[in-house]
């Protein structure tokens, strides 16, 4: 545990369970998908700071530490109660020297942890958009017929564990043309929907159709679609957004000064 004694400001290791309120109460405030939500169920992923003012319980923190950040510890969520957010910056830097974290991957829709980042991070770059759904399209199917890969069971199972989910392929004149899916990595009820058009396909709609498709296929398991493409991809961009999803955050990265 790292206590200032000036501040009465500590943050000590924790873990996921004992934080589930907060993370809960944070959960509230994003009010949408959160990218990395399902990293804490993975064993060894994340390690996870109790953040605290005195005596009183103040938020917490977590770094990853394992996939894709292993050997390189990263911040990717910070949340404060509103009764103790006039000691954010304190309370981040509490954070910072105990976890030793040296770099930050956040989601610009969480305004707190975004100040933090403009704040103390450099070198910022985008690795993702985030979209949402935004309008509801008819776009014509050309054709094309969607058949799904996955059984309903094994369906009903990547929801309840969040994680994985099923497959799609779409098909003209009983020819694979693209292929795509729902996963359910994100926090409930969102889903992650992904794509990819052969190239001798593309340039049709095809994409969009199977995008807009999609959409309705997480509605009718009770997930709100939603999806990610990196800011460099054009073609993807154009896609998502004419199958009516929206842009709606950045994942950004930075280190630590």
């Amino acid at each position: 545990m790292t206590t200032d004694a000036r501040t009465g400001i500590a943050a000590q290791v924790s873990s996921a369970a004992e934080v589930l309120s907060l993370r809960e109460d944070f959960r509230r405030e994003m009010n949408g998908q959160i990218v990395h939500d399902s990293i804490h169920t993975r064993e060894g992923w994340t390690t996870t700071y109790l953040l605290a003012v005195g005596a009183a319980a103040a938020g917490f923190g977590s770094i990853a530490v394992a996939g894709p950040w292993r050997d390189k510890p990263t911040i990717f969520e910070f949340y404060v109660v509103p009764a103790h957010r006039s000691r954010a910056f304190d309370l981040f830097e509490a954070f910072v020297l105990a976890s030793g974290a040296r770099f930050m991957e956040i989601q610009s829709s969480d305004a707190l942890l975004s100040v933090m980042l403009h704040t103390y991070a450099r070198d910022l770059w985008s690795e993702k958009i985030v979209f949402r759904d935004g309008l509801t399209t008819t776009l014509p199917s050309s054709g094309a017929v969607m058949r799904c890969m996955t059984s309903t069971e094994e369906t009903r199972q990547a929801i309840d564990e969040r994680a994985g989910g099923p497959e799609w392929h779409l098909e003209l004149d009983g020819a694979k043309v693209a292929t795509g899916g729902i996963l359910f990595h994100y926090n409930p009820p969102y889903g992650d929907i992904h794509m990819e058009v052969e190239e001798a396909y593309r340039g049709r709609g095809l994409g969009s159709y199977l995008v807009q498709e999609l959409k309705r296929v997480a509605y009718e398991l009770g997930s709100i679609p939603c999806a990610r493409c990196s800011p460099e991809n054009v073609a993807s961009r154009k896609t998502l957004q004419k199958a009516g999803l929206v842009p709606y955050a950045h994942i950004l990265n930075g280190s630590l000064k």
